[in-house]
Parts: structure tokens; C-alpha cells; sequence
């Protein structure tokens, strides 16, 4: 499992995966953008200290729910594999997102407070292709 938008809140770790997925995702681009005109680690670092209660939140309801599902000893060896999944998914870089719109959108939710403004942004950066035909909450963020 590397990342997949879940199509139901019923997914247990659903909402947890996304935040994590999102987190690892603007900390591999971050440093694969690091070398040019659209270096955002600074708008990560910020990203990362103003939701690091959330994101390790999310990690202690994943290692609970992979503790359940696959026995206390094998939840961090899931962890894991996701991280490491999500290092070689975006290490070469993001399928459709440049730097520049990595950045503007990274700088915004360095901004917000907002849980649900993370998971919606998760959602749609996470996508393997842009939403088609729709004004997307990172189109929004790139404006």
C-alpha cells in the first residue's frame, strides 16, 4: 500500500495515511527542488513545525492500526514500508506538480491550521494526474 486516496472514511487508518502520505511527499520533493529557483525547503520546514502535533498524531493512529491489523511487533515494519514506498514514488519528482506549484502550495499549508485543508490538498497532490476540468484546492494554491 503506497498512498492511495482511500474511497471511504471506513478505511481505518484512511485520514492518518493521507496526512503521513502528504508529509513524506513535500519532504522528498523538498529536497529533489533544493538546487533551484524553486527551493521550498524553507516552506517545509515550516509546514513541518507548525503540523508536527498532526503528523504525529497520524503516525500513532497508523502504528495503532497496523498493530491491530498485522501484530504490535510488524506495525513498524508497515511504517516503514509506506516511507519508503513514498521516497521512491516522488524521488524523481512529482508526476504533474513543478517546483514553483510545490512550493506555493507547501507555503499555504504552512498557513493553515486547518486538518480538513490538509487531507483535501493530500488528496488531490497525492493523485497520479491532475483532477480534470475542475479548479483544484492546489490550482488555487499555484494562483
Amino acid at each position: 500500500m503506497v498512498c492511495s486516496a482511500p474511497a471511504s472514511a471506513q478505511f481505518a487508518a484512511g485520514e492518518a495515511e493521507l496526512l503521513r502520505c502528504l508529509d513524506i511527499m513535500l519532504m522528498v520533493t523538498s529536497l529533489r527542488c533544493r538546487h533551484g529557483q524553486d527551493d521550498f525547503q524553507p516552506e517545509y520546514r515550516r509546514f513541518s513545525s507548525r503540523h508536527l502535533a498532526t503528523m504525529n498524531s497520524a503516525g500513532r493512529e497508523l502504528h495503532a492500526y497496523y498493530s491491530l491489523r498485522h501484530g504490535e511487533s510488524r506495525a513498524g515494519r508497515h511504517l516503514d514500508q509506506l516511507s519508503t514506498g513514498m521516497a521512491n514514488r516522488y524521488g524523481q519528482g512529482h508526476p504533474w506538480l513543478e517546483c514553483s506549484d510545490l512550493r506555493a502550495a507547501t507555503s499555504r499549508l504552512a498557513a493553515t491550521d486547518s486538518r480538513s485543508e490538509l487531507l483535501v490538498a493530500a488528496r488531490e497532490m497525492l493523485e497520479d494526474r491532475p483532477a480534470r476540468g475542475a479548479v483544484t484546492l492546489v490550482a488555487r494554491y499555484t494562483e
